[in-house]
């Protein structure tokens, strides 16, 4: 089986991407971000057995010495490495260009002096916007409304400009919102769980009405996969989406049902976007992925939040319900 090298492994989608490949039999090298501490992120928990398997690599994607070093004698690479909090993005936007449009540069230069080496880049619903139609498809234009996504949009289009210059073999995958166990407490569904299980009957959250089209991780991952496997996807930038769409609202109030019906949701102006920052609509097409790969979701929303609330339930002291997790 192919050796690849997974950046970003210690994160939420990462973790799970490793622990696939490992499952499926690929040879996995694990890119985590440095610390002197050790640790490696998620991919702490994983079983033995899956981490018997694995090749650990400490740098940091913003290092282009330390990728390239990574890179070598590897088959292919996941690129998923990112800063990803768009609320944080308003503060720290050199570190987002640092690390999204710099850190993928690295990993482009190092894919093509290596060997033209078979990338997968990962980008994100955000670069739509919100949606000018619906569904999304990989023609809609790309709307920056917030520092993240302007420079997700960047990384995309070096990533498309390497296939185009150098015909190095790129796929760039764009998961819509993902969502499971292993997710920060700065995105929705972990938020609002994370406040319901800790027993607070006043869940704080920022807007309601913006709708958005949720891939539980497993079903992210296997995406990634199904792109890698086929060819076709080569110079191809390919949603990953349920096309189906839910409100925040809705969200929260099918979450209270499940765990908590005396629970109310309380509107906290710290938690909204600014007005012109907000993505109201994200619905996403799969018709793309669908043609060239042979995924599809194997999980339905019901079927992911009930694992998503018991990962949270067995796991809630890791998590701080009692601040806004930017």
């Amino acid at each position: 089986m192919s050796t690849v090298l997974v950046t970003g492994a210690d994160g939420f989608i990462g973790s799970h991407l490793v622990e696939i490949l490992v499952k499926k039999g690929y040879n996995v090298k694990a890119f985590v971000l440095y610390n002197s501490f050790n640790t490696w992120g998620w991919l702490d928990t994983l079983e033995k057995s899956v981490m018997r398997n694995v090749e650990i690599f400490q740098g940091d994607i913003r290092d282009p010495h330390g990728v390239k070093a990574a890179v070598q004698g590897v088959d292919a690479i996941f690129h998923l490495a990112a800063l990803i909090a768009i609320p944080f993005s308003y503060y720290s936007p050199d570190t987002y260009v640092d690390t999204n449009i710099k850190g993928t540069l690295n990993v482009l230069q190092a894919a093509r002096e290596c060997g033209n080496i078979r990338t997968l880049v990962t980008s994100t619903s955000e670069v739509y916007g919100t949606a000018l139609y619906v569904p999304i498809d990989e023609k809609h234009p790309y709307q920056g409304q917030s520092p993240y996504s302007a420079t997700k949009i960047g990384a995309d289009r070096l990533a498309e400009s390497f296939y185009r210059s150098f015909e190095l073999p790129v796929t760039i995958v764009r998961p819509f919102n993902t969502y499971g166990p292993r997710q920060s407490a700065r995105a929705v569904i972990p938020t609002i769980i994370t406040q319901l299980l800790s027993g607070y009957e006043e869940i704080k959250l920022g807007a309601l009405t913006p709708t958005r089209d949720f891939n539980y991780v497993k079903d992210t991952a296997n995406g990634f996969i199904a792109m890698y496997e086929s060819e076709q996807t080569i110079g191809q930038e390919i949603n990953i989406a349920t096309q189906k769409e839910i409100s925040v609202g809705q969200l929260a109030e099918e979450l209270i049902r499940q765990i908590n019906p005396n629970a109310r949701i309380i509107c906290d102006e710290q938690r909204k976007r600014p007005i012109n920052s907000e993505v109201n609509r994200l619905l996403g097409s799969n018709e793309k992925i669908r043609q060239l790969t042979d995924w599809q979701p194997r999980y339905t929303f019901e079927e992911g939040l009930a694992e998503t609330i018991e990962f949270f339930r067995n796991n809630l002291s890791r998590y701080k319900a009692d601040v806004y997790n930017i």
